[in-house]
């Protein structure tokens, strides 16, 4: 299910929009790029006939469709999409309060379920040194691929706190793991710390 709220003024303004752009069936997409993390960008993107993916959501509204990415549901989750016209013609604002962080449940994918417990217990504590780890990927084998940054780039205790901090938080909490890798260069030792 979709929670969206696209106001009355947005659909409206998408609308025209949407009409300037001489092309029979375009309609926008909705997805969230980065999401359940702090780079996360809600957006709103052209959908010309035919770019709609098969997981995608389709909700019709007068005048136009939008699809919602189905990874980003629950992203989206609560969203609202506004419209504030103004002397220098108007602004459309997004605002998405679980984009970066989503209500993650069993049932969430394993990527949203690592960055939680990163961003939640592991970056707050690696953050006194500086340092920082985020998922690169889940590999073929069932392994978080993570990367980490700031003073633990380069650090003498990085494999310590791989294998003892993160790797024992991240599968105490999500058992579905098989376990982390580092594909950190840690020969730049620029901001590490000790």
């Amino acid at each position: 299910m979709v929670n969206v709220n696209i106001t009355e003024s947005a659909q409206q303004y998408l609308r025209e929009l949407l009409e300037k752009q001489n092309t029979p069936g375009i309609a926008i997409r909705m997805f969230v790029s980065n999401p359940g993390t702090p780079q996360a960008e809600t957006c709103i993107a052209y959908s010309r006939p035919g770019d709609d993916r098969d997981a995608d959501v389709e909700v019709q509204y007068e005048g136009f469709n939008a699809y919602f990415e189905e990874r980003s549901l629950p992203y989206l989750d609560e969203a609202k999409v506004d419209y504030s016209p103004d002397k220098m013609g108007g602004q459309l604002t997004i605002r998405a309060p679980n984009s970066k962080m989503p209500k993650i449940s069993d049932d969430s994918p394993i990527e949203d379920k690592v960055n939680y417990v990163l961003y939640n217990e592991v970056n707050p504590g690696l953050a006194s040194h500086g340092g920082v780890v985020s998922l690169v990927k889940i590999d073929d084998a069932g392994y978080a691929v993570l990367k980490f940054g700031g003073g633990c780039q380069g650090c003498s205790a990085v494999d310590i706190t791989l294998k003892e901090g993160v790797e024992k938080t991240l599968i105490g909490k999500i058992p579905e793991l098989k376990g982390v890798k580092d594909m950190t260069d840690h020969t730049d030792k620029s901001n590490a710390y000790y």
